[in-house]
């Protein structure tokens, strides 16, 4: 892996159509979505290709961090593809893929975060992927049972 990239999987014990749902339905979203104590107050997703979204970051200062960006690919519920704009990061976009593939005990998030320019941004958004989809399972597991 090249310090451009970023790249990380995870098991899900839930449906990938639940797991694709929880990632782009507004609702949602709002309810696992941001790393740690971050949390989600508001969510806008066009899904589409050429769709745009927004996802408002709640820090703990009460500070909103602006991550928005346009759809290139959305096969639902096995792919993603999407540019990702943070409004603290200057630069230009950077690129994520999501793969939801099915597993036998749910679905395995595949995720990678291409176009990093700098290694310490690279490894913040490393970071913060690893502390989102720690929300995320249990969000659905929890669901799910």
């Amino acid at each position: 892996m090249t310090p451009t990239s970023f790249a990380t999987t995870r098991l899900v014990r839930a449906p990938r159509e639940r797991v694709f749902a929880a990632w782009t339905t507004p609702d949602s979203l709002k309810k696992w979505w941001g790393p740690g104590p971050v949390t989600c107050p508001e969510a806008h997703i066009d899904l589409r290709e050429g769709g745009a979204y927004r996802i408002a970051n709640t820090e703990i200062d009460g500070s909103i961090i602006w991550i928005s960006g346009e759809f290139e690919e959305v096969k639902a519920p096995e792919r993603l593809v999407y540019t990702w704009n943070v409004s603290t990061v200057p630069g230009a976009a950077t690129l994520v893929t999501i793969e939801f593939r099915v597993h036998p005990d749910g679905t395995e998030i595949a995720l990678r975060h291409d176009r990093f320019t700098d290694e310490a941004v690279r490894a913040m958004h490393g970071q913060g992927w690893e502390a989102i989809l720690d929300k995320l399972v249990p969000a659905l597991e929890t669901d799910a049972a």
